[in-house]
């Protein structure tokens, strides 16, 4: 049996109403993946070092703040594109 759902993110913070999804979600995509590519990218330029550990976090906001931007831009177009190619029901 699960326990039932908290209406606060963390303490007396609450959730946001459902209709922010539709940036929460894209934004929360766009930044894992923009982090992890990035840090795969400098880790291959620059080796597993210091110097790659302390460039990741500007070069983590700095792809991300093309990422989110492109992803709320191309989501109807890969939208569409699923819809030809899913049958969703």
């Amino acid at each position: 049996m699960s326990e039932p759902q908290s209406a606060y993110i963390v303490g007396r913070i609450p959730k946001l109403p459902p209709r922010f999804a539709l940036i929460v979600m894209p934004w929360l995509m766009s930044g894992m993946m923009s982090g992890i590519i990035s840090m795969v990218n400098l880790v291959r330029s620059l080796g597993l070092s210091q110097q790659a550990l302390h460039a990741w976090p500007g070069t983590w906001l700095l792809a991300w703040s093309v990422a989110f931007p492109t992803v709320m831009l191309v989501m109807p177009v890969v939208k569409r594109i699923t819809q030809k190619l899913v049958r969703l029901s």
